[in-house]
């Protein structure tokens, strides 16, 4: 119970130079998030996004065995998997098949190359439920550059990505490319959570990417509202629980899982109180 207990210096723990990276990741992370957690519900591909940080799990416990970067090891792992399931799962049926055939055979080659090296099984840990105090500056740095090319990227593709995820076959029969917008859609969602996973990991990324949009589903009446909305709500939810962290002892990962879930759960039941 101790471990809960206030902490009277909670003030000079928020302006460790580690917070400061924690919050500047939690703003990066914010933006992807929440922009592209729109499109995910959107296209209903709830489980392909959490299934993509699992499939990253193989490539971050091989980088430890190799000596490289997890993040490099996650990221190319995951993207491997988005572009597999990309050209597969050309409708939402089809994107189940292929996200749980990938997702079965990447999370038992992670528990192998686990099991090959106790530092890659020391890493399990902090890969499944994130360690957001341990960001460093160039992680930052490189979360940015991810953040810029993501949204010129989506400023080019928007419409017809927005068009594809809202009525697939409406958009396909009017020539939009549907299978470009797939591949496109999961490439940039295996970059959202290379960078996402750090701060909660694999086990609890719904919390970041699924969960501040579906609240703002709720709550906008417009993609981008919806966008603008889960991102600030990924915010609030990241940061407030840095802060919480501090001034109470605790998990980051599980408190920002907390206060996410709570902002759904509230909104989900202020909508139904409108309804009545």
């Amino acid at each position: 119970m101790t471990g809960f207990a206030f902490d009277p210096e909670w003030m000079g723990t928020l302006s460790a130079p580690f917070m400061t990276n924690a919050f500047l990741a939690g703003l990066c992370i914010a933006v992807a998030a929440g922009v592209m957690g729109y499109f995910t519900i959107a296209r209903q591909s709830t489980f392909a996004a959490h299934a993509l940080a699992h499939i990253g799990l193989p490539g971050a416990t091989g980088a430890v065995l190799l000596g490289l970067p997890v993040s490099l090891g996650l990221g190319a792992f995951a993207l491997a998997g988005a572009l597999v399931i990309g050209a597969l799962g050309k409708r939402a049926s089809q994107r189940e098949i292929a996200t749980g055939t990938v997702l079965a055979f990447a999370t038992g080659l992670g528990l192998f190359f686990a099991r090959l090296s106790s530092s890659a099984s020391q890493q399990m840990q902090s890969i499944l439920f994130g360690s957001i105090l341990t960001i460093t500056t160039d992680q930052i740095i490189g979360f940015a550059a991810f953040d810029a090319i993501l949204l010129a990227v989506l400023a080019v593709i928007y419409r017809p990505l927005l068009f594809s995820s809202v009525d697939e076959q409406v958009a396909q029969a009017k020539g939009v490319p549907i299978g470009a917008m797939n591949v496109a859609f999961m490439a940039i969602m295996a970059g959202v959570i290379t960078i996402a996973v750090p701060a909660v990991g694999t086990l609890l990324i719904f919390a970041l990417v699924i969960t501040p949009a579906a609240t703002a589903n709720v709550i906008a009446g417009t993609p981008l509202r919806a966008m603008v909305l889960a991102s600030a709500l990924c915010l609030v939810s990241i940061w407030g629980g840095l802060v919480l962290a501090a001034m109470f002892p605790a998990p980051p990962s599980f408190i920002i899982v907390s206060l996410s879930t709570l902002f759904w759960a509230l909104a989900k039941g202020a909508g139904a109180l409108r309804r009545r």
